[in-house]
């Protein structure tokens, strides 16, 4: 049975120029962990969004986003 430690020798012997491929093929093998990178890297992707933004702007789109949610969701609901 192969070994974590064997296979970390062998990895030791892989070209530089082949590390990033090396790098996918074992998230390739985990796709729950890949599909969880890929939903951080989206999110991620938003950060900075509102930075060209000027201040009072900003808040101006806070107070309406909280007021939205507030109507939107606060409902009484009979179940």
């Amino acid at each position: 049975m192969t070994t974590l430690h064997t296979i970390i020798k062998e990895i030791k012997d892989v070209p530089v120029s082949r590390l990033e491929e090396l790098y996918q093929f074992v998230h390739s093998l985990t796709p729950r962990n890949k599909k969880t990178e890929d939903i951080r890297k989206k999110i991620l992707s938003f950060g900075g969004a509102f930075s060209n933004m000027d201040e009072n702007d900003y808040n101006e789109f806070v107070d309406h986003t909280k007021q939205t949610r507030k109507n939107l969701f606060n409902c009484n609901v009979d179940l």
